[in-house]
């Protein structure tokens, strides 16, 4: 009882003393508790993802748990604002050494509004930019006679689209099928690697507007430029998803992506602005004075 009236008489000299209960909580600072989590953390979280990143993408995974067959379900894959959509763009237009683009920009919110309306203008500019081509090149030949080419809209629409889906899927099949054989690899949805295609595709864009200019060493200098820039994109991201992979199979993963993506560039410049003249039979005009007159057309 003696410690007792001890205590009683320091409270009653100091009645500002702060007091501590044994059922009382001894509460950690909060600079403290981070002090003890940064040793732990890896050199590689920005490349590969951070806890932040994985709780991001849980809860994602959670707002979307809606029905597949329920509207509300694919409005998902739509929610997203103009600055998330733009700075994506601005992501794939400006590769960042180091970074990954799924972590960066994706995870935290996968999109198809951004990959459906980039391919839809990419189409409709390859279309209307090889009309254009073709008219300039012409324009000023007495012989020459210009019909417009509406059947490059569907051939520029199947393929642009078909690669933006089918090669995403093959791709999501490897992965998936070499998970299964080496726990280490990096595992991307279907959604993202789709999006991640998608926004790649974007630096073409303005790169199909200047392919109007006649001149062919300018053509293949954008091509190399607009490659190099999107495929450093593609590289970036799924580089470290094969990269524990075995080293052959790595390398040829990537090589193949870069030659797909590689095809679909060339082949777009090839048929749509650097395709051989075709002669087409015109018809017959008869001529006032009787005479016919014959018009040639490309």
């Amino acid at each position: 009882f003696a410690e007792f009236d001890d205590a009683a008489n320091l409270l009653a000299a100091n009645p500002d003393a702060t007091t501590i209960s044994i059922d009382e909580p001894v509460e950690i600072p909060k600079n403290q508790h981070s002090r003890l989590q940064e040793p732990g953390r890896e050199e590689d979280d920005e490349l590969l993802g951070t806890d932040d990143s994985d709780k991001t993408e849980l809860l994602a995974g959670q707002k979307k748990s809606a029905p597949f067959w329920t509207f509300e379900y694919y409005q998902t894959f739509f929610d997203v604002d103009t600055y998330q959509v733009l700075d994506r763009i601005k992501g794939s237009v400006f590769p960042v050494p180091g970074k990954n683009f799924v972590r960066l920009y994706i995870r935290s919110n996968p999109d198809l509004y951004g990959p459906f309306w980039i391919c839809a203008t990419l189409v409709f500019t390859i279309a209307v930019s090889g009309n254009l081509s073709n008219f300039f090149i012409h324009l000023g030949k007495p012989t020459y006679h210009y019909v417009p080419e509406f059947r490059k809209v569907s051939i520029a629409a199947t393929t642009i689209y078909a690669y933006a889906w089918l090669v995403p899927l093959a791709l999501w099949g490897f992965l998936m099928w070499r998970n299964s054989k080496v726990m280490n690899i990096v595992s991307y949805s279907f959604l993202e690697i789709v999006c991640v295609y998608g926004y790649s595709l974007f630096i073409y864009i303005p790169t199909a507007i200047l392919w109007i200019i006649p001149q062919k060493v300018v053509r293949w200098v954008l091509v190399v430029f607009s490659l190099c820039l999107s495929g450093s994109v593609l590289v970036m991201t799924f580089w470290p998803a094969v990269r524990d992979d075995n080293r052959r199979i790595a390398v040829a993963t990537v090589a193949t992506i870069l030659l797909l993506h590689a095809l679909l560039a060339v082949g777009c410049l090839a048929y749509f602005f650097d395709a051989p003249e075709v002669d087409i039979p015109a018809p017959i005009i008869p001529a006032h004075n009787g005479t016919t007159v014959i018009t040639k057309s490309h």
